[in-house]
């Protein structure tokens, strides 16, 4: 048997949202404590970052893990379509009713991407920096 080099291969977007955090689970007091100035009732706003891996063994045939075309569709579709210029909380039903935290938008990412994938094993993981000092990293994990 022929063992393949496994490789990892990363894209990089950026979109542009808005926001409020404020959970239904919790009182107005509780979250103006919790988020402090990101439970604006009017909301903010982030330039988000986002990088996706894709992890997997290199064909032999096109010398690639997966064509970068391909994954630049497979963003289009599953973050910038959705998430770009858009008010998360309002414009994004995954939202409606679950805080729009960077946590939940990696795994909203993660599981969007997953969907339009034709081998979802091959997602190894999705960062999303809020900022450039906030980064969440979400690799399809659970309890």
């Amino acid at each position: 048997m022929i063992r393949r080099p496994i490789a990892y291969l990363t894209r990089r977007e950026t979109f542009s949202a808005s926001h409020r955090l404020h959970s239904p689970l919790l009182t107005d007091e509780e979250n103006r404590e919790i988020f402090s100035k990101c439970n604006n009732p009017n909301g903010h706003g982030h330039n988000y970052t986002v990088e996706v891996t894709i992890r997997g063994p290199i064909d032999q045939k096109t010398g690639m893990v997966m064509n970068l075309s391909d994954l630049k569709i497979y963003m289009e579709e599953s973050i910038m379509k959705v998430m770009d210029h858009k008010n998360l909380d309002k414009d994004v039903p995954h939202f409606h009713n679950l805080v729009s935290t960077t946590e939940n938008v990696a795994v909203f990412i993660w599981n969007s991407l997953s969907a339009q994938l034709p081998n979802s094993s091959l997602l190894y993981e999705v960062k999303v920096f809020e900022t450039d000092k906030n980064i969440m990293v979400y690799r399809g994990e659970s309890e």
